[in-house]
């Protein structure tokens, strides 16, 4: 019998290894066709896009440098996949079972792709953020309003369950 623990266990498990690289998780769920597709377009973007280079260059604080090496057309499609390889791998483990609890990650990915597109020319004190820092900050902000999103919707629907109860 699976208890509680086991079960929030699994489903972090599939978080924390689709965090490192999207498609293990779903390996790891003997989901073998959908992981190395997730892992094949992992690779495929990360490299069109120059990832590994951008995430070299960032922790050096080569902003400038990085920004040159980003290919921002392939670049963009990353946060959706790396989102959604992260949302799959939850909802196989057990997760996302509760109403529009898919909303935060999806604000994530929306939030992260506009945090790509503007990082070439987005400053805080007159210093450029970058292509791998201003994504990375924007996900918390994603998170909060996907959460908020989350919330109002689930306000509304258990005031008209209520009513209707009524």
């Amino acid at each position: 019998m699976e208890t509680t623990l086991s079960r929030k266990s699994k489903k972090l498990e599939a978080v924390l290894w689709s965090i490192a690289l999207p498609g293990f998780a779903q390996l790891l769920n003997r989901h073998y066709i959908k992981g190395i597709m997730f892992i094949g377009l992992e690779f495929l973007v990360n490299v069109m896009g120059n990832l590994n280079t951008i995430i070299v260059l960032s922790f050096n604080l080569k902003i400038e440098e990085a920004i040159a090496q980003t290919n921002y057309l392939w670049l963009m499609f990353y946060p959706c996949l790396y989102f959604y390889a992260i949302w799959d791998a939850y909802r196989d483990a057990g997760g996302g079972e509760k109403a529009f609890s898919y909303l935060p990650l999806v604000f994530s990915a929306y939030f992260v792709t506009v945090g790509v597109v503007f990082s070439p020319s987005f400053t805080i004190a007159g210093h450029l953020i970058g292509p791998l820092w201003l994504p990375i900050l924007s996900t918390p902000v994603g998170l909060a309003v996907g959460g908020l999103i989350r919330w109002i919707l689930l306000k509304i629907y258990m005031d008209r369950e209520t009513e209707e109860v009524l």
